[in-house]
Formats: structure tokens, C-alpha cells, sequence
């Protein structure tokens, strides 16, 4: 599957928002890490919050998650209102963190089965693995996956309660080029059918490419909230110009071309035994400095 953009924007006047955030605040101590927040994500729609390391996005995304209180502002989630009763919305989203720990002694069906236990449904594993390319792993443990199927196994497990919304926190952070681009042929599927999608990135390319509009904070404010298309338009329009025109092809072009756009999963027992020959050419070439 080939991820497009979404030709046509959701229109934010059809529908009630399914997230609604009005004037959210919180502060820790004297820094404030959210002020005065304020926007609404139609259904169907993915809306992508970008901003550097500090913004302000995860706490944002936390408190909408159910997961962290708000000192001030509504905060509407499905329905309910999650600052009075942060409990109730959890059985209603899914939620990908971008580090996420399960048990260790059991495999990943038995986690969804559990997980299912856990929300009060009936679940099928092996389906929820195939969707995220997984069911040939489902005797294994989370630790004997790759860094990119642990990513889709915490999708698969964000999906066992079939939520409506989805949370996806940095899903393709540390992911090398194909297994980056096969997680957003993923998150595009579930757009496609109507899910709705917060999506927290640091990568603007993927912002671009899935991302319905984009809410841009700083400072615990979004000091912009458009369509992608439209905020790069705006920009051109205050008369910006690239000082270097992009060249036709770039360094991650050459690496798909080598290895491919299919998906190659390798294990987290090679990475880990790659990792350790590495740290143990890296002691013995300390040690070899030391003795000069």
C-alpha cells in the first residue's frame, strides 16, 4: 500500500467535535506547562500536535488521556468531560505511548488476551496481530522483537477495546526507513476508515503526510493551527524561499533503493548482539587509548 495524502480536508462545520479542549492550563509549581489551550478535532479526523521537546504537547495529550489532572479548562473526550471523570474515557480511546512496558513471561497473544480481560471484551489476538503484520510473532515475548514491531505490537494492543479515537505518541521514533514508512502505511489505514487520530511527531514529513491540520505549540501555546498545505502556503506568502533547492532524491531515497520498501523485521536478539559487539570494539579501543 502506497500512503497519499488526504486530498480534501475534514470539514470542521459538518459534525460535533469529538474533541473539544477549551482554555487548558497546568502548572507545575511555577512553570506552566500548558496555557490556555484551546481547539477540537472533528470525527474522522487526524490531527497532528508538533513543537519542540518542552511545548507542552504530551502533557496536553496526557490530560485529554485521562492520565494527568488539569488545573483549569474543559477538556471534552467522547463525550465525556475527562477533567471530572478521567476514568470513564480510558475504555473509550486507544493509546500508544512511545515507550510502553508489558509483562515479560507472557507473548504477545497472551497480552491481548489479557488486555481484553482487562477491558471486559472478547479478543481475537491473531486478527489484531495480522493487522499490524505481527501474527507470525504471537508466541513470542515483547523483548524478542525488533524495535519496529514493538511499536506495532503497542498499536495492536491500543486497538483490543475497538476505540473510536485513537493516541499515537511518536509511533515511528527510532524506526529505520522502512519500518517508519510501513507504520504510516498503518496510521493511514485507520484514518482511511474513519478513525480519529491525535498524533503527537517531531517529523514534519509525516506530519504532512497523514495529518489533517496541525496544531503547532511553544511555550505550553499553539501559536498555530491550520492545514499543513495552508501554513506552508502562508509561509510562502510573507515571502519565504528555500536559500538551497531540494535535490531529486535524498540519502533515505538511496537506502529504500537498496533495501527495498518491504518491510524486513529483524530481532531484538540481533540488535542486542549487534549492540554488544559494537560496546565491546568500543572497550577495547578505550582501553587501548588508555595505555598510550
Amino acid at each position: 500500500m502506497t500512503v497519499v495524502e488526504r486530498p480534501v480536508a475534514v470539514d470542521g462545520g459538518v459534525a460535533e467535535p469529538v474533541i473539544r479542549v477549551e482554555g487548558l492550563r497546568k502548572r507545575y509549581g511555577e512553570r506552566v506547562a500548558v496555557d490556555g489551550v484551546s481547539f477540537s478535532v472533528q470525527p474522522g479526523e487526524v490531527l497532528g500536535i508538533l513543537g519542540p521537546n518542552g511545548a507542552g504537547k504530551t502533557t496536553t495529550v496526557e490530560i485529554l488521556e485521562g492520565l494527568r489532572s488539569a488545573d483549569e479548562g474543559v477538556a471534552s473526550v467522547a463525550g465525556v468531560d475527562v477533567l471530572r471523570d478521567p476514568d470513564a474515557v480510558k475504555g473509550l480511546i486507544g493509546v500508544q505511548l512511545q515507550a510502553s512496558s508489558f509483562f515479560d513471561q507472557l507473548s504477545l497473544a497472551e497480552l491481548l488476551e489479557l488486555l481484553g480481560a482487562i477491558f471486559g471484551v472478547a479478543v481475537d489476538a491473531r486478527a489484531l496481530l495480522r493487522r499490524v503484520d505481527l501474527e507470525d510473532r504471537a508466541g513470542s515475548q515483547v523483548a524478542e522483537l525488533s524495535g519496529g514491531q514493538q511499536q506495532r505490537f503497542a498499536v495492536a494492543a491500543a486497538l483490543v477495546n475497538e476505540p473510536s479515537i485513537l493516541f499515537l505518541d511518536e509511533p515511528t521514533t527510532g524506526l529505520d526507513p522502512q519500518a517508519r514508512r510501513h507504520m504510516w502505511e498503518l496510521v493511514a489505514s485507520f484514518r482511511d476508515e474513519g478513525t480519529t487520530i491525535v498524533l503527537t511527531t517531531h517529523s514534519m514529513e509525516e506530519a504532512e503526510l497523514l495529518c489533517d491540520r496541525v496544531a503547532i505549540m511553544d511555550a505550553g501555546r499553539i501559536v498555530a493551527l491550520d492545514r499543513p498545505a495552508a501554513l506552508v502556503d502562508a509561509l510562502l506568502a510573507r515571502g519565504f524561499r528555500r536559500v538551497r533547492a531540494e535535490r531529486e532524491a535524498t540519502l533515505e531515497d538511496v537506502f529504500l533503493d537498496l533495501y527495498g520498501h518491504g518491510l524486513r523485521d529483524g530481532d531484538a536478539a540481533a540488535d542486542q548482539d549487534a549492540a554488544g559487539a559494537s560496546g565491546r570494539g568500543r572497550g577495547r579501543g578505550r582501553g587501548r587509548r588508555g595505555r598510550r
